[in-house]
């Protein structure tokens, strides 16, 4: 039997083996469905949201939740879990109370953290909330279930197989089948209990001191330009990156039509594409030294002009109001570009991100800044 056959027939018995088990656990420890009418008389304090099966940009995709259900429950206190290296982002939330870490990693658990995970899981939560919109974790309806709240709430979206619905739910928000943006798919599992809000854009609490720290480094270190522009050539996914020399032809011609300082931002193990641009870059531009996620947050927030690939530091960028230029591949930037008119998307017919060209980011650059250039005299 060939490797190929192998591979199947372990896989066909895996699934096998889920199938039953998944239609065990629905006939034992499935949950009466429950109408959004028998939450109205029920006091609401404490309100569970799980995240923690997100990537950063999925993550920010969904704090216009955190809004909503502070409008439709003002008086309760939201805690989110979320993955270790994304919970900073959501510190200092205007709507979110106690951020909850759940580690991805096993050896990142020591009996102490496990203990207070625990301990806080169960302290009395009435509303759990499992945001599962493109994906479905078997992992988050679990900590749903340990957290004992006597409502869960969650979307009908990819039952488990042989399940006929999402049994840890006994509120079971319906699943549009057109295509919708990801922040209005997380808001309809919500708005089954009647929480909305009218404002859709991504959002970070930065506080004062975040912003004047950072505030003070452009500064110090960018002196006498008029406007300053970011770019950030990363992307986790090869297909979303943009060829380094498009961004640093975009850099230069930037510098020369408008005189505006370029910074280069970089995440972990990108030093390679950084070193690239600088190197294909005919202009001096100024590197950005690396930062923790909300330091980066604040950065973004004192540039002109942020232009980077479709990644987790455009929803960053984003959502402290940075005028961004998003450049996309195959993901459909209708569906996944942050909401916001200071967000542009550029997309080839192609679907591919190399096919875009640097005379577009450059137009739409050079309208950006036209409109939103600082002051001579400023930063």
């Amino acid at each position: 039997m060939s490797d190929g056959k192998k591979m199947t027939f372990w896989t066909r018995i895996e699934q096998w083996f889920k199938h039953r088990l998944f239609r065990l656990l629905e006939d034992h420890v499935g949950r009466k469905p429950l109408s959004p009418e028998q939450l109205e008389n029920r006091p609401i304090r404490k309100i569970l949201v799980i995240r923690q099966h997100d990537q950063l940009g999925d993550l920010l995709l969904s704090t216009p939740v955190f809004r909503a259900l502070k409008n439709r429950f003002p008086d309760a206190a939201t805690t989110v879990i979320v993955r270790s290296y994304t919970g900073s982002i959501l510190q200092n939330h205007p709507f979110i109370d106690h951020v909850l870490v759940f580690y991805e990693n096993l050896l990142q658990w020591s009996p102490v953290r496990m203990l207070r995970f625990i301990r806080k899981l169960r302290s009395g939560f009435d509303l759990a909330i499992v945001l599962n919109t493109v994906s479905h974790s078997m992992s988050s309806d679990t900590i749903a279930g340990l957290s004992k709240a006597p409502f869960i709430l969650g979307s009908s979206h990819l039952p488990f197989s042989g399940c006929k619905r999402n049994f840890y739910y006994n509120l079971i928000a319906p699943y549009a089948s057109r295509e919708k943006h990801q922040s209005e798919r997380n808001l309809d599992i919500i708005r089954y209990i009647n929480a909305d809000t009218k404002e859709k854009y991504e959002e970070i609490g930065l506080t004062e001191k975040e912003k004047i720290r950072a505030e003070q480094y452009f500064k110090t270190n960018i002196k006498g330009r008029r406007a300053i522009v970011g770019i950030h050539p990363g992307a986790g996914k090869i297909p979303n990156r943009w060829p380094t020399y498009r961004f640093a032809e975009t850099a230069d011609r930037l510098i020369r039509k408008t005189g505006a300082a370029v910074v280069l931002f970089q995440g972990p193990g990108e030093e390679d594409l950084i070193e690239a641009v600088q190197k294909e870059m005919k202009e001096s531009c100024y590197l950005m030294p690396k930062m923790s996620l909300r330091d980066l947050a604040a950065s973004f927030s004192c540039l002109d002009l942020f232009i980077c690939n479709d990644t987790g530091v455009l929803h960053v960028a984003a959502s402290v109001g940075a005028p961004t230029i998003a450049l996309f591949g195959p993901t459909n930037p209708d569906l996944w570009k942050p909401p916001g008119d200071y967000v542009i998307a550029i997309r080839d017919q192609s679907k591919r991100v190399d096919q875009i060209k640097a005379d577009q980011v450059v137009k739409q650059s050079l309208d950006c800044l036209n409109r939103l250039i600082r002051p001579a005299n400023t930063v």
